[in-house]
């Protein structure tokens, strides 16, 4: 049955209602944790909110880490869109890293254009095999994708940090005897643009939504994407129309691993110039956050890595201004996502949805659209 405009705008009052009313449990909850730690929660949420949009350092650094979550979350979206789970953001990072780096420091007087390309491209290459492992592995020897790509992470780390300490750990390292597991530095040919001097802000930023327009196209305006989709949606009416969704599952996986490969190479580029351990910073995991927050939609994801970049910055100043511990601030953090993760479960579940949506005189919510969405 077609929804009235009314209905339409019921349901996103609804969301909207429950997504809040959650976050505000989760704050609700930290400002306990603050008085324990004998802070003032208003004087801590003041700060994490709003200290990091006072000044150009909070704006620029925001930005910053919105790029690599940005990245993350698209890839999350392709493959949550197409029915297989990708938890295994964190190694295909640093595979793409590994790649991505590895052609920097191997064609460093390319032009410019073209070795920011292929550092790009190789890195993509890097997290899209790690990636489609447990997209193989998925569609054709049945393996839980969670299991596996939870798995491939932790090889990851292990392969990661066994190169920067030996094969590709920077020379000058070992001539200094100082042994600190990073590589040399990338030349200047292999360098994001950064626009304002004394500040981080890299051209990262524009390539990262330019590629979330990109995914959008791919996604709704493409045969392929359509079918992907459609494999997410309902895999066993995809079947009976022709398609063949163990292909789909692997595409969907290689393309989500190289996004991930590509936030990677974003952050090497643009931020640390070489390799170096815990580049990721968490970006693997923080992506599906950001991913569910943006409704699984390439457009949305675009403001939601800004809204999660704000809070990584704000929790950092947070930390310094309020006296807190870190560990205060990673529960904080910890309970934001649970809120975030637990709303959308909520609304993904079509009889607490219903019950909701009819207390407000909406119709039921029970079918499918052709998108794979609720309607």
């Amino acid at each position: 049955m077609e929804k009235s405009s009314a209905d339409k705008y019921r349901e996103l009052a609804v969301s909207t209602v429950i997504v809040l009313f959650s976050l505000m449990i989760a704050l609700i909850l930290g400002a306990f944790l603050f008085a324990v730690a004998g802070a003032n929660p208003l004087r801590a949420y003041g700060v994490m909110l709003a200290q990091p949009l006072s000044g150009m350092f909070g704006l620029t650094e925001m930005m910053v880490r919105a790029a690599p979550l940005m990245l993350v979350g698209l890839g999350i979206a392709i493959a949550f869109r197409s029915g297989i789970l990708n938890i295994g953001g964190e190694g295909q990072i640093m595979l793409g890293v590994v790649f991505g780096t590895a052609v920097g420091l191997a064609l460093p007087n390319l032009p410019k254009p073209l070795l920011i390309a292929a550092v790009f491209l190789a890195a993509f290459v890097g997290g899209g095999l790690w990636g489609g492992i447990a997209g193989w592995m998925r569609a054709y020897l049945n393996v839980n994708e969670i299991l596996s790509t939870v798995m491939l992470n932790y090889i990851a780390v292990q392969v990661y940090q066994y190169l920067l300490r030996g094969p590709m750990i920077d020379p000058n390292e070992v001539a200094y005897g100082t042994g600190v597991p990073q590589t040399a530095l990338l030349s200047e040919n292999a360098r994001l643009i950064r626009y304002i001097q004394g500040f981080r802000l890299h051209s990262g930023l524009l390539i990262a939504i330019a590629l979330a327009v990109v995914v959008f196209l791919f996604l709704w305006k493409t045969t392929v994407g359509y079918r992907m989709r459609a494999v997410g949606a309902e895999p066993k009416a995809a079947t009976y129309a022709g398609m063949n969704v163990k292909h789909n599952l692997v595409l969907a996986m290689v393309l989500s691993g190289g996004f991930a490969g590509m936030a990677g190479a974003i952050e090497v580029m643009g931020v640390h110039h070489r390799a170096m351990e815990s580049i990721s910073a968490g970006y693997g995991f923080s992506g599906i956050v950001v991913a569910l927050f943006g409704g699984l939609h390439p457009l949305g994801i675009v403001p939601s890595s800004m809204v999660f970049g704000l809070l990584i910055v704000g929790a950092d100043m947070m930390q310094r201004a309020v006296d807190v511990p870190a560990s205060i601030i990673l529960a904080i953090q910890g309970l934001i996502i649970v809120a975030i993760v637990s709303s959308n479960l909520f609304l993904k579940n079509p009889k607490m949805r219903d019950k909701v949506f009819s207390l407000l005189g909406g119709r039921k919510i029970a079918e499918r659209d052709p998108e794979g969405g609720r309607t």
